[in-house]
């Protein structure tokens, strides 16, 4: 799996666009209550799919164990509307959604009430879209029929060990960082963490997005502007996204940095350029993080990560 789509942009559609916000954020989607074991945290937990990159874990909802991917990229939480079934859930939003992602397509759907326990970590009255995954929730994909975004990062600090393949979420009152981690700058950009990158001296602003696996993803134009399409090399790819998959082109960055790391001929993908205001230009994934100790505190707006195991550059 290529890289997984990116819900940057869901919009309740009730009387112009300000009003709709203020009611996502203030009504319909306010912050989930989310509390932690003695310790303060969830606990260690393995990625559910060790050979993905991507993070994953086993959480209990409604009495029945499930797949999450933990997502930065995705501005909500969503579960699988096959799962929303299966599970016997009635209790929905009466007002409908759009969630829009990288393949460009909108895909309606309400919003229910979430209760979710993940080790040590319980996550209350979570706000969650119901959306059709497609091969994200299928064997032939992830086989992650929920996903758990902004609204839980928000309320948490994620500590991923990319070594170990495991995670845990920390208790933002009481976390303390490790001392073999060092910040990445980094700001936000409608919900997610942004960082500043090159793409062969190119500097582009990318959200950082544990959703996805490929190290870099660029938009259309972006890679335009960057010269990736000066008449190299383009080959034809596949990404999964929400709901299905969308064809994308994959061509070679000769170099690509992400904080103080150096990457040489990177394999990007580039998608289609989606027309609406702040999608994000470029995605950095979970591969640029190989052998590396993440923590992502999306409500202080902060990343650190510590030195790869291996630091030979690519």
């Amino acid at each position: 799996m290529n890289r997984r789509d990116l819900l940057t942009r869901a919009a309740l559609l009730a009387g112009g666009l300000g009003g709709a916000w203020w009611l996502r954020d203030n009504v319909l989607w306010r912050d989930p209550a989310v509390t932690f074991g003695p310790d303060g945290t969830s606990g260690w937990k393995p990625y559910d799919e060790p050979r993905a990159a991507t993070p994953t874990a086993l959480v209990t909802i409604a009495g029945q164990t499930v797949r999450a991917l933990i997502d930065s990229g995705a501005q909500f939480s969503v579960i699988d509307s096959g799962l929303f079934d299966a599970l016997g859930l009635t209790r929905t939003f009466d007002l409908p959604l759009v969630a829009y992602g990288v393949g460009g397509g909108a895909q309606m759907g309400r919003g229910t009430t979430l209760q979710i326990a993940l080790g040590d970590m319980r996550i209350a009255n979570l706000r969650a879209a119901i959306l059709t995954l497609g091969p994200l929730a299928m064997r032939e994909g992830l086989s992650a029929p929920l996903i758990l975004g902004q609204d839980v990062l928000g309320e948490s600090i994620l500590e991923l060990d990319t070594v170990e393949h495991r995670l845990r979420f920390h208790d933002r009152t009481s976390h303390v960082l490790p001392p073999d981690v060092l910040p990445v700058t980094v700001g936000k950009s409608r919900g997610a963490l942004e960082t500043e990158v090159t793409v062969e001296g190119a500097r582009v602003r990318a959200v950082v997005d544990t959703g996805a696996s490929a190290l870099l993803a660029l938009g259309r134009e972006t890679a335009e502007g960057a010269g990736l399409l000066d008449g190299r090399t383009v080959r034809r790819g596949a990404s999964i996204v929400l709901g299905g998959a969308i064809a994308s082109q994959l061509v070679r960055a000769r170099t690509v940095t992400v904080g103080d790391q150096l990457y040489r001929d990177v394999e990007t993908a580039i998608y289609a350029d989606v027309a609406l205001p702040g999608f994000p230009q470029a995605l950095v994934g979970m591969e640029a993080f190989e052998g590396q100790r993440l923590v992502l505190d999306l409500g202080g707006t902060a990343l650190h990560t510590s030195r790869p195991m291996d630091l030979t550059v690519r």
